[in-house]
């Protein structure tokens, strides 16, 4: 991340306590700049284009509209909002449907502050952040008997590089785990793209859990 650049976060719960340390957390945090607070989905949808955020913190469980039902329609409004989910537990199916509708992370509460920090910069550069217990969980699933003929067309390389997507990392990780350039990584992720028919890192995430490709 750019040093000059301030990466804008908002956050969507209906603790009005916990959205209040978020704020102070994140205004604290060098690089980072809190610019909304809101309590409900319907609140959201309509501020959030007034100071849009890079990243928004949103609650999976919100009275009302809840957060992942929210996800489509934030994703569809904000296109370039990226969308980290908040909660309390690691519900398998909840984190595996905050995905496929489009989740960029999933990160629990309880997490110390600066893995949540760490977090928001992650997805701001276009990784797909998880907690540990979380990845853990998703590659357990991930890994589990293909079901989808998509494995046959994914090169060994492709496969790799998958995989360390669904771990959450970034491009510039990638690229030092496997000792190979970004550029690189670069041309692996769009043949992943191509193959895949997606467009995106999530949604090549998304696909990838439900037909458990790898």
């Amino acid at each position: 991340m750019n040093s000059q650049e301030t990466v804008r976060v908002a956050v969507l719960d209906d603790d009005a306590e916990f959205r209040e340390l978020i704020s102070i957390t994140v205004d604290n945090s060098n690089g980072l700049k809190c610019v909304g607070l809101y309590s409900t989905c319907d609140e959201a949808l309509a501020k959030i284009g007034e100071d849009t955020p890079d990243i928004l913190l949103l609650d999976i469980a919100m009275p009302g509209k809840s957060g992942i039902d929210s996800i489509r329609e934030i994703k569809r409004e904000y296109p370039s909002v990226h969308v980290l989910m908040l909660t309390v537990l690691s519900d398998d199916d909840k984190v595996f449907e905050s995905i496929r509708r489009g989740a960029d992370g999933y990160i629990l509460k309880k997490s110390p502050s600066n893995k949540l920090l760490e977090a928001i910069r992650e997805a701001h550069e276009g990784g797909a952040p998880f907690t540990g217990e979380i990845a853990r969980k998703v590659l357990e699933y991930f890994r589990a008997p293909l079901i989808d003929s998509s494995q046959a067309a994914l090169s060994a390389r492709e496969q790799e590089v998958l995989e360390f997507l669904i771990e959450g990392h970034g491009t510039r990780n990638i690229a030092d785990r496997l000792y190979v350039s970004v550029n690189t990584v670069r041309f692996h992720l769009r043949n992943i793209y191509k193959k895949l028919h997606v467009n995106s890192r999530a949604e090549a995430v998304a696909k990838a859990l439900n037909n458990r490709i790898v």
